[in-house]
């Protein structure tokens, strides 16, 4: 029989159960990211998806508190209305591994996984913005951990140490986030034509820039044609994206000075306000752009300059953000998926087997295989959460 709590108590209760039944758990939210990781083998699943709603939001602070399995659609619509927003820019990853819904997936499952979007490389990743939590431990019990306070720093540790465990550490039940103003204009400089390592050079260019960039991706011309913006996809050409937020009047004058100092790369147009928006959701949330639903599909950071070198490393259908220093690559699902041509083209960076199918996720390490010293670590921290590894066993890697 399965576990679906429907408040903070009965949350406690199953997990401490499980923890003194020794039965494992596969902890599971909305399942919009189930197919996230290494397959999990448990006894139980944990549903939290009632642990939903409870809003409490604090514009003028900047903060909101929330269930964790509150739908992230309900939480942008809500701030937008503030003209708010959640500044890492969580991807949308749903349409990657078959949801209908947009944005269906819950906060806690964004925060879990501590997905960032393309403007992270101007604001940072989803634990970035984790202010603080409640939770149930491996070992049954409750606790708090952060605050609700942006400029109080004192415990935010935990917070960074769960944002990104997958589920492995602790089931959240409640969590806070901080939030901030939205731009109130959105546009785009596009340069056409440009191949990859030209296109490294423009992204750092205006990334280095003083016109706060918030947003640098690369477009070759398959993934170019794919995209549902007409200026991009009738461009039969490779697109190098450059996004501009804010105000009317400070985008307007940042965009022309961008195109000015663009135009030596190639020719160059700007993206207004609704297409900008439409491209960069695109590139966010990736399926748009990688639509072969038999593709495995990579995410790999590095350093931009390295990024041209990954894409060649397979014979790939790609795109990459972050300034060249995310790589999104598209491969057959057969073999070991390019895994040890894709982890061999860099020196330093991380390769995440996003999606494949159970039997190759069980085969190839899903995340990038930590050093010595960092596996002991993490075995460490998940002896301390969770000593008898009841919390999605096996998702992270084989031993934790």
């Amino acid at each position: 029989m399965d576990f679906k709590p429907t408040n903070a108590k009965q949350l406690q209760e199953c997990v401490a159960y499980a923890a003194a039944e020794g039965e494992t758990l596969r902890v599971q939210g909305l399942g919009t990211k189930a197919a996230l990781g290494r397959p999990t083998q448990a006894a139980r699943t944990l549903d939290l998806s009632a642990l939903a709603g409870d809003v409490e939001y604090e514009p003028e602070e900047l903060v909101l508190t929330c269930n964790a399995a509150t739908k992230m659609r309900d939480i942008l619509l809500l701030l937008e209305q503030r003209a708010q927003m959640l500044a890492f820019e969580p991807p949308d990853l749903g349409a990657l591994y078959g949801a209908s819904e947009a944005d269906s997936g819950s906060i806690g499952g964004a925060l879990a996984a501590n997905l960032g979007g393309p403007r992270r490389i101007k604001m940072g990743s989803a634990r970035d913005h984790f202010l603080g939590f409640s939770g149930v431990s491996g070992r049954g019990e409750e606790f708090k951990a952060g605050s609700k306070v942006v400029k109080n720093v004192t415990g935010y540790d935990l917070p960074k140490i769960v944002a990104g465990s997958m589920g492995t550490l602790a089931v959240l039940d409640r969590v806070t986030v901080k939030v901030m103003p939205a731009g109130a204009k959105t546009r785009s400089v596009l340069v056409f034509g440009l191949d990859p390592m030209k296109a490294v050079a423009a992204m750092v260019d205006a990334l280095n820039s003083p016109w706060e960039v918030s947003g640098a991706a690369y477009l070759p011309k398959r993934a170019a044609a794919r995209s549902s913006v007409d200026h991009v996809a009738q461009a039969s050409a490779s697109v190098t994206a450059i996004r501009v937020e804010g105000t009317a009047v400070s985008v307007a004058a940042r965009c022309e000075a961008l195109c000015r100092s663009l135009g030596a790369f190639g020719p160059v147009e700007e993206l207004h306000t609704m297409r900008s928006l439409k491209l960069w959701r695109e590139i966010r949330d990736v399926a748009a752009l990688l639509p072969d639903r038999n593709a495995a599909i990579w995410r790999v950071s590095v350093a931009p300059t390295q990024g041209p070198a990954v894409a060649a490393a397979s014979d790939a259908d790609w795109f990459c953000d972050w300034g060249g220093g995310l790589v999104w690559l598209a491969v057959p699902a057969a073999g070991d998926a390019h895994a040890a041509a894709i982890r061999a083209s860099f020196a330093e960076g991380h390769a995440t087997l996003m999606r494949a199918p159970d039997a190759l996720r069980l085969a190839v390490p899903v995340f990038e295989p930590p050093s010595a010293g960092v596996a002991a670590l993490n075995r460490g921290v998940k002896a301390q959460f969770d000593p008898k590894g009841i919390l999605n066993p096996g998702r992270l890697s084989e031993a934790y």
